[in-house]
């Protein structure tokens, strides 16, 4: 076969292999691995109201599947607890963000190290706001930033398992978009008034003022969630 020749299979061949990697979501960066962790670049635009789990599962999967990583089974990561027995419903188990995610690792956009795995991302992880970044690779605003967006919606514990079922903890189980209720966030940013611990959590700081767009926005975010790649 003529040099030519050999060229151009060589050429058909690093195409298809490029065209098949963006077509599954596993091309990575050019600074490393494939992206396996995001924050929503946008809510749901109904406040604390998602769709359920699966309305925000499925927005993950677009936001990514939009990015070039839809190959992947994308989760977010929130929590929902358990209903109490009442009458003839026997009520349902808790549902704990950590569960929901695989098992790592974790990756962003730009292929650098969120967590090695559940342990790790939950004691010690390297989640900040130069790090928690969208499914595009931008920077999510924080605290000194106009508008400060560091509210990440989570329902969750320092330890990503759900609340009790005494308080409104997710806003109705992500269906709530009113006044009532609240939903627990964390700060991306790992930033907040006081120096307290639970001002740098990035999944347990407080609670929302509301379940609607406007009283996310007042407390301090605009209705994003974290994303992450099951498997």
């Amino acid at each position: 076969m003529s040099r030519p020749a050999l060229l151009a299979v060589a050429l058909a061949g690093a195409t298809l292999a490029l065209v098949t990697a963006c077509a599954t979501g596993t091309m990575g960066s050019a600074s490393g691995p494939s992206m396996s962790f995001f924050i929503t670049s946008a809510g749901s635009g109904k406040g604390a109201d998602l769709g359920g789990l699966a309305g925000a599962d499925a927005q993950c999967q677009r936001l990514a599947s939009a990015a070039g990583a839809g190959g992947r089974t994308w989760r977010a990561y929130l929590s929902v607890p358990p209903t109490f027995p009442q009458g003839n419903n026997p009520g349902v188990a808790a549902i704990n963000a950590r569960d929901r995610i695989g098992t790592g690792p974790w990756y962003n956009a730009k292929g650098e190290l969120i967590a090695r795995d559940l342990a790790h991302l939950h004691d010690g992880n390297n989640i900040s706001k130069a790090t928690a970044l969208d499914e595009r690779g931008n920077p999510v605003k924080g605290r000194g930033d106009n508008p400060n967006e560091h509210d990440i919606l989570t329902g969750s514990r320092a330890d990503g398992n759900a609340f009790a079922p005494q308080t409104d903890t997710t806003c109705g189980a992500w269906t709530k978009s009113g006044a009532d209720g609240s939903a627990i966030v964390g700060h991306h940013d790992r930033s907040g008034p006081m120096p307290e611990e639970w001002a740098k959590s990035w999944n347990f700081s407080h609670q929302s003022a509301g379940c609607s767009q406007e009283a996310l926005v007042r407390t301090g975010g605009s209705g994003r969630f974290y994303c992450f790649a099951a498997r």
